[in-house]
């Protein structure tokens, strides 16, 4: 499938013309207007993206329905704030060529795996309403999801809780604390943060399941409408967990959230 350029005449700050260097949306379109759709996040401790939770992902979404777009995000050796840029890109992207695209500009969400689930939440958390005055139409959009979609997500850059891995990626090895701070999800929760559904394991052993623990509470705090699932058991990065009998009563979880958002036809 093709990949479409968030930024067609190059990425701000890009180091190369490779597609590491290019972030990009790859289209998965379900037929018909106004429908709803998600922008899909692989993991991969902002090191790289897996290849497990981006397309396959799409796929089960269209089978609800929903469109869904696999985002390119930028990772090693870009940090922060790239990533975070191309995602509020491609919400600003999709709405402004909702039509073009048969979306409803307002069921745009966003989820993401691990990493990828950082990714999500930070956009669902330091988003902003588009800049009136911008000579670009596409960046007068807002860059607010919807809703988010987070799965065994890293959340906190706190010590203790986070993933260090992807922490360094994005913040270096000696972060700015306050930087950190900002980049702790579950810290920037507002009432204005969208509806969330989170899953976990309980034993993952790469990002602990505190992680969506906290985020969960924060949402609490704010009354924002939330489903947290964490399972018993479960190594990291399960992406659709089609072979684990357990687990993979998630996407079942998650499509049910999803129709009582009126996501799903």
């Amino acid at each position: 499938m093709e990949t479409l350029l968030l930024w067609p005449e190059g990425a701000p700050g890009a180091l190369g013309t490779s597609d590491e260097d290019c972030p990009g949306i790859t289209p998965y379109l379900v037929e018909g207007k106004e429908n709803a759709a998600v922008i899909v996040c692989p993991g991969g401790a902002y090191a790289m993206r897996a290849d497990h939770e981006g397309g396959p992902v799409a796929e089960w979404l269209n089978t609800l329905g929903i469109s869904a777009f696999v985002l390119r995000y930028r990772v090693a050796p870009y940090g922060y704030p790239h990533a975070l840029h191309d995602a509020q890109r491609a919400l600003r992207t999709i709405r402004y060529r909702a039509d073009e695209f048969g979306i409803d500009p307002g069921r745009l969400g966003i989820l993401g795996f691990s990493a990828g689930g950082h990714l999500a939440s930070a956009a669902g958390v330091l988003f902003d309403a588009g800049d009136e005055a911008a000579s670009e139409p596409l960046e007068r959009q807002s860059s607010r999801p919807d809703l988010l979609i987070l799965c065994y997500p890293v959340i906190s850059m706190a010590e203790g809780v986070t993933h260090q891995g992807s922490k360094e990626n994005q913040l270096g090895s000696n972060p700015d604390p306050e930087l950190a701070e900002r980049l702790s999800s579950e810290l920037q929760v507002t009432a204005a943060t969208p509806p969330a559904f989170l899953w976990h394991t309980s034993d993952d052993g790469a990002v602990p399941v505190e992680n969506s623990l906290q985020f969960a509470a924060a949402l609490s705090r704010h009354h924002i409408p939330f489903d947290l699932h964490v399972y018993a058991h479960g190594e990291h990065g399960l992406g659709l967990a089609d072979d684990e009998s357990h687990t993979r009563g998630w996407t079942e979880a998650c499509a049910s959230w999803l129709a009582l958002n009126g996501y799903c036809k």
